[in-house]
Parts: C-alpha cells; sequence; structure tokens
C-alpha cells in the first residue's frame, strides 16, 4: 500500500471515531490526522469501531505496531475493558487462554508503574 492509499484509510478511520465521539473531549475540528499519533489511532479504532475498521489496521500497521498499542492503551484499562481485551487477545494475538495471557499483560503493567 502508498502513502496516498495509507493516509486514505487513516483519514477514513479518523472520520468514523469523530462519527463515534471517540473524541468527545476535544473540538473536533483541532482532531486531524497530522496531530494524532499511530498507537493512538489504532487504540481508538480497536475501542470504539468493528471488525471492518480494526481489520483496516492489520492492512496499514504491523502486526507488531498494532499488539504493542492494544497492550499500551487498552490493557492498562483492566476491568472496564476485559471482554473487549479477552477477544482481541483470542481472536487477533492468538493467545491460547486469553484471561491468563491478559492478566500477565496487566500484572507487568502494574509493576512499571
Amino acid at each position: 500500500m502508498n502513502n496516498s492509499e495509507v493516509l486514505k484509510v487513516k483519514e477514513n478511520l479518523l472520520s468514523k471515531l469523530k462519527g463515534e465521539k471517540a473524541f468527545w473531549s476535544y473540538d473536533q475540528d483541532s482532531i486531524t490526522i497530522s496531530n494524532i499519533q499511530d498507537d493512538e489511532l489504532i487504540a481508538q479504532t480497536m475501542r470504539y469501531l468493528d471488525l471492518p475498521e480494526i481489520k483496516q489496521l492489520f492492512g496499514i500497521f504491523s502486526f507488531r505496531k498494532i499488539k504493542k498499542a492494544w497492550i499500551s492503551r487498552l490493557i492498562p484499562e483492566g476491568k472496564y475493558l476485559e471482554t473487549l481485551n479477552r477477544f482481541f487477545a483470542w481472536y487477533y494475538f492468538k493467545a491460547k487462554n486469553p484471561d491468563s495471557y491478559i492478566k500477565s499483560l496487566y500484572t507487568r503493567h502494574l509493576n512499571s508503574l
């Protein structure tokens, strides 16, 4: 995928996130693709959008980058995103025992604080 195609996908995802009010605490005009970090776009897409949009992430970002964003941005939410994180661990990251995997990631996060 070339840079203009990647940019189009990012703009599309950002537009859908704005439609879902993912950036409710910001002036909507201030949120642009140039001032949002990739890991934030990934995390918000995983949190607020559906499987087709999440699949688009895997077309423009590496598996490693997506997993890193998930671990750093969504795993720390703990019980709040437990069901969603369990699904991601099982479906996208192929964890054999998602609950144990998430618990170990969450514990690692707590120990780093």
